[in-house]
């Protein structure tokens, strides 16, 4: 453990750590994935339908006969709770009187068993920002009509595939990023792959322009009146999405194209192709919210403002070619400048003589001066902002008078790396691009929401600038990877204007300006003719992105939660209730297990760990069945005859459905049951290894891909690791005191069927493991993380130096947890994620460990 230095006062050059909360915000109350099987509010799906009377600006294959289309109201389930406060308040002491209100820490609220069950979906709750796993279609529509979120979003990024090359967004696991398009064997090479986000449409371009018309009409349904959307997207398809987005929002709702860089070229036979696009349009242009950014005017001699000098003695002169190449300085205290017009057009009723410096000047004919006459003429003269030409003067324009422009829809300053350090997705997005679009279109405590994922670029940027968010994936990598990425991530603290309303009270600005006079604050005067003509102070331009900062404060990611889509319980988990009398979604649980079925025929593979794997032969429905899937054949091992059995498509695989097949493929004399799902229930997977003994039969978990549930509109390769078994988390729990216990993650087992025996890989070979001290059943509470393969908390360390010993940061990123004390449920819950992104784990009695 530290030696608590924070105790004893806080070391020199210590960091404090906090993290933004948002007391006007709230959300209804989800329930927690340990309630999924009590959970009876079940919602019919919704029926989108396209406006018949837009005129199409874009036609494709199968558009016509799609009128409408239907999505499952599915409940949002909490899975996980995360809090890096929470962390690192275990890490400061281990003794649970020592620690916070952890219900605090967590965002959470504290409501008994049954509350939270009956008041799901009612009772309005803290807000905390949100991670879910699931197809965005159906996370949209849940958010619509489970939570109400229609007209709350304020701003939408959207980083959808590029339909290209499945290269372009796929990454095969956590730790590999070099994907190659037509490389198929990148698909089947590593013996832990899974098929994340890859872009092989089933039918090309018109598969891919489906899937985007659904989730933007679902978006723009999700915008506020002033909201924007932005849409990135490649030059191989912008086109087909421009005109996708003007049928959905209308053309008049189109704001700008914006360029950027990504980057420097690559050497083509015609012309190197720079960067990506973004496509922005908003839900009413009359109501846009709209801050200007602003970039540094640079000064280039003999350009811009800066084509004169203004000499200390009062002289001025153009600048030279000397300097204009370098070879000269200018003179020091020197102010450079621009001559500017001083007249407009139309003549004024009275003539408007000026005499300056002994000489009379009038204005051209049908013209008059700018300012007022003649008392801004003379404020003018008497601040030296007038500039005597041949014939005529002008006004001096300084370069220092607004050293800034209005940023344009050119960005070529986002080069991804030149700032943003080593990428950890194959298609992350520089945060610089994301970070634009939020500070343009939204406010602190806004609301973001980002349907694509990836890395998690929307979640960070939004969190670095006090903005809420919710974003989703369909692919367990991207979830993997984003939660590293938000618990470790580290921020400047931005003063807020009103602490006691969070961020939604908005940012503190200040006018600063360091030894040479230059604007360096979040505030900067515009000097003009006219404010100085009129007397006036200066306008003041607020540079959104240079708010105050508290220097000694390291800013630390808020709660945010893991949640999934789960469908409410109906009759096909065979635990004997009339849970539902919904005759569709019966329905639809039959087609989606003739749907697997028929993927399982074309796969045939179930994928094992080490390159291991088995083929399936026959694979067929069952005759007379009451709880199986499908039945079929090992190739290569005498034929044996095994039963299977799918979860639910949008939900966890539940005990009670285990429990019944396994019953029923023991009566039937099945040699094995594989059980396939998309999650699975803690329950399910400990009966799923006692299967033998319990029941009679072994059991086998199979983990399917998350790309299945985008149906039709992808293809299932036969190459694909669609199906793959994986084990549970090995861990050893030791007590050390009365009431104090360690936990070591001694590694990951991976059952192999096929040779009857485990595949073991070693903790230190994991990407990440948690840790909940004290599991309530209900919802997984990550109260320690670990990441043995990378330096993930570095940052984080380098920031609160002085505030933990060496030894606190080296626990993190190994496989022995800190000291803790036994909750009052008095067991622990160990989660692993393995390299395909799934989350396998195991629960522990504390009243099992041996002294």
């Amino acid at each position: 453990m530290g030696d608590q230095k924070g105790k004893r006062g806080r070391a020199a050059g210590a960091h404090q750590a906090k993290g933004y909360r948002h007391p006007e915000a709230s959300a209804l109350l989800r329930p927690d994935v340990g309630l999924q099987a009590q959970f009876r509010k079940k919602k019919r799906p919704v029926t989108y339908r396209y406006d018949p009377s837009l005129s199409p600006t874009l036609e494709w294959t199968g558009k016509a006969e799609r009128l409408s289309f239907d999505v499952p109201t599915l409940p949002l389930f909490i899975h996980e709770r995360l809090s890096t406060s929470a962390i690192l308040e275990t890490l400061k002491g281990h003794k649970r009187d020592q620690q916070t209100d952890m219900f605090d820490l967590f965002g959470e609220s504290g409501l008994p068993i049954h509350e939270r069950l009956l008041k799901a979906y009612e009772h309005r709750n803290g807000w905390v920002n949100r991670l879910i796993l699931g197809d965005s279609l159906v996370v949209m529509n849940s958010l619509l009509h489970y939570e109400g979120l229609g007209g709350q979003v304020q701003t939408i990024y959207m980083d959808p595939p590029y339909a290209v090359k499945f290269g372009s967004n796929f990454q095969p696991f956590v730790r590999k990023r070099d994907v190659a398009h037509g490389r198929d064997e990148h698909m089947v090479r590593e013996p832990e792959m899974v098929q994340a986000y890859r872009d092989t449409w089933e039918l090309g371009i018109h598969s891919f322009l489906t899937y985007l018309r659904d989730r933007l009409l679902l978006a723009r349904d999700m915008l506020h009146p002033s909201g924007s959307i932005f849409v990135q997207m490649s030059d191989t398809n912008l086109h087909h999405v421009r005109e996708v987005m003007d049928e959905v929002f209308g053309p008049e709702c189109f704001v700008s194209q914006i360029s950027f860089q990504t980057t420097s070229g690559f050497q083509t036979r015609t012309l190197a192709t720079l960067g990506d696009f973004l496509l922005w349009y908003a839900r009413d242009p009359e109501r846009l919210k709209v801050r200007k950014l602003f970039e540094e005017q640079p000064v280039v001699l003999g350009e811009g403002n800066a084509r004169w000098v203004l000499l200390p003695d009062g002289s001025y002169r153009g600048v030279t070619a000397a300097e204009r190449r370098g070879e000269a300085p200018v003179p020091e205290d020197a102010r450079l400048y621009k001559p500017d017009n001083l007249q407009s057009q139309g003549a004024a009723r009275e003539p408007q003589p000026f005499t300056f410096e002994g000489k009379v000047y009038n204005p051209g004919a049908n013209s008059h001066w700018k300012p007022n006459y003649p008392a801004g003429m003379e404020r003018l003269a008497a601040a030296g902002r007038i500039h005597v030409a041949a014939n005529s003067i002008q006004y001096r324009r300084f370069a220092s008078d607004f050293p800034y422009k209005e940023r344009g829809n050119l960005w070529t300053d986002t080069l991804t790396g030149s700032f943003t350090g080593e990428k950890t997705y194959v298609v992350q997005t520089n945060p610089k691009v994301v970070e634009r679009c939020l500070l343009m279109t939204s406010d602190p405590g806004d609301l973001v929401f980002d349907p694509t994922c990836g890395s998690g670029t929307t979640a960070w940027c939004a969190e670095k600038w006090g903005r809420r968010w919710i974003t989703c994936d369909t692919s367990r990598v991207p979830i993997a990877l984003a939660r590293q990425r938000l618990l470790t991530g580290t921020f400047d603290y931005h003063r807020l204007k009103e602490p006691d309303r969070g961020p939604a009270g908005g940012f503190e600005y200040r006018r600063k300006q360091n030894r040479k006079s230059e604007e360096v604050g979040g505030i900067a005067p515009r000097i003009t003719l006219q404010s100085i003509a009129r007397d006036e102070p200066p306008k003041e331009e607020v540079l959104v992105d240079r708010p105050e900062s508290e220097t000694d404060v390291t800013r630390v990611s808020g709660p945010f939660c893991v949640e999934a889509t789960i469908p409410a319980p109906v009759d096909w988990e065979g635990d004997g209730e009339e849970d539902s009398g919904d005759a569709a979604a019966v329905a639809a649980h039959a087609d989606h297990v003739n749907r697997m079925i028929e993927v399982l025929r074309r796969v045939r593979v179930l994928h094992l760990g080490g390159g291991r794997k088995i083929e399936l032969a026959a694979v067929r429905p069952p005759a007379r069945t009451l709880s199986l899937s499908a039945e079929a054949i090992i190739d290569g091992a005498d034929d044996q005859a095994v039963a299977i059995v799918f979860g639910p498509e949008n939900g966890a695989v539940s005990e009670a459905m285990v429990f019944e097949a396994a019953k029923e493929a023991s009566a039937k004399e099945y040699s094995h049951l594989y059980v396939i799902g998309f999650a699975i229930q803690p329950d399910a997977r400990r009966l799923i290894e006692d299967c033998e003994r319990a029941v009679g039969v072994p059991a086998t978990y199979a983990q399917a891909s998350m790309d299945l549930i985008m149906k039709d509109l992808l293809k299932n390769l036969r190459s694909s690791q669609i199906f793959s078994v994986c084990g549970l988390p090995d861990v050893r729990v030791k007590r050390e005191a009365k009431n104090e216990y360690r936990v070591e993650l001694l590694g990951l087992d991976v059952f192999d069927p096929v040779e009857m025996n485990s595949d073991h890989r070693e903790g230190q070979d994991v990407p990440a493991w948690f840790l909940d001290t004290d599991y309530n059943g209900l919802c997984f509470h990550v109260c320690q993380a670990f990441f043995p393969r990378t330096s993930a908390w570095a940052a984080l360390k380098r920031s609160l130096r002085g505030e933990f010993d060496e030894s606190v940061w080296a626990h993190l990123s190994g496989t022995i947890s800190t000291p803790f004390e036994a909750g009052e449920r008095g067991q622990i819950a160990v989660k692993v994620v393995d390299d395909r992104g799934n989350e396998l784990m195991v629960v522990k009695p504390l009243a099992e460990v041996e002294s």
